[in-house]
């Protein structure tokens, strides 16, 4: 079993190998999965992260949300209280840049919305099994998010971040459902 920090290490190390086309191409198609899923279609308002590369691209994955009429909520992180807010998010101009240059909602342009409002939360991470556990980016955000958080969830991955096995901790919440760039798959 490997452990988390080097997991995380190999796999930043693979993702950095994919050319701009590849993750273009598999972004695309993990994006059309993901709206052909009835989670999806039945979702008024989906959690989101702002992508960072090499994270599959979230950014046309909120327009078309967008353009389908439903609301998209973003997470603001408060590092002092290890905890995580989620924000309504209209336009990209709302997005302000804080640590580490990751994109987050200005607290002054956009309200806070709660938990039990979120239909679908797209959880990232960087590698995941296929028992739906997760190596999330080393914050424990969204295990400690996940335990009050009663919807559905699912999580986007280029299939070279799908690995055979992991160590789960007592708080790894698993993820429900996959959906790589070749298929979908359904956590029992």
């Amino acid at each position: 079993m490997h452990d988390k920090k080097v997991l995380r290490t190999q796999m930043r190390e693979t993702l950095s190998k994919l050319t701009k086309p590849l993750y273009e191409d598999f972004s695309y198609k993990i994006a059309k999965k993901l709206f052909e899923d009835e989670e999806w279609k039945q979702a008024n308002t989906i959690g989101i992260t702002i992508s960072k590369t090499p994270e599959v691209d979230t950014y046309q994955i909120i327009r078309k949300a967008w353009e389908q009429g439903k609301k998209v909520v973003v997470p603001k992180c408060y590092p002092k209280e290890k905890k995580m807010i989620f924000r309504l998010l209209s336009e990209f101009s709302q997005l302000e840049s804080v640590f580490y240059g990751l994109l987050e909602p200005m607290e002054e342009a956009t309200e806070i919305v709660e938990s039990s409002k979120i239909d679908l939360l797209i959880v990232p991470g960087l590698a995941y099994t296929e028992e739906g556990y997760r190596i999330g980016f080393g914050g424990g955000y969204y295990d400690r998010y996940m335990k009050t958080y009663s919807g559905k969830t699912v999580t986007l991955a280029f299939d070279m971040q799908i690995i055979p096995q992991m160590n789960v901790e007592a708080h790894d919440m698993p993820i429900a459902k996959i959906i790589t760039n070749s298929k979908i798959i359904k956590v029992k």
